[in-house]
């Protein structure tokens, strides 16, 4: 089992940055792939972007085209923690933002994800 427990979400205006942190315990996270996704009120829960484990090829990252350019998603293994940097937020940005663990290949569907940390709320105004 992997706890997820994610922070660092808030108010924040149109053009500024957030990070977004989760923590995992329970077991180390560094076997897992890491993804953040995202669930606006009246809407689907979407994918925003993914980091894979550490292999012998490196680590690979994937975003959504919404958030490419502005979005960085990183993981420190040491701190069993795995970052979302956010910038120049916009205010369809605004959502509840989840981080997950999965072990499958099925990177940017919510479906492919085991593990579920509780969400933390982003709001940008205009």
């Amino acid at each position: 089992q992997v706890q997820l427990v994610e922070s660092g979400g808030g108010l924040v205006q149109a053009g500024g940055s957030l990070r977004l942190s989760c923590a995992a315990s329970g077991r180390t996270f560094s076997p897992y792939d890491m993804g953040w996704f995202r669930q606006a009120p009246g809407k689907e829960r979407e994918f925003v972007a993914a980091i894979t484990r550490i292999s012998q090829s490196g680590i690979s990252t994937y975003y959504a085209e919404s958030v490419k350019g502005r979005f960085t998603i990183f993981r420190d293994i040491i701190k069993n923690t795995v970052y979302l940097q956010m910038n120049r937020l916009k205010p369809e940005d605004t959502a509840v933002y989840y981080c997950a663990a999965t072990n499958s290949p099925h990177l940017e569907t919510v479906d492919g994800y085991d593990y579920w940390g509780q969400g933390t709320q982003v709001t940008v105004s205009s």
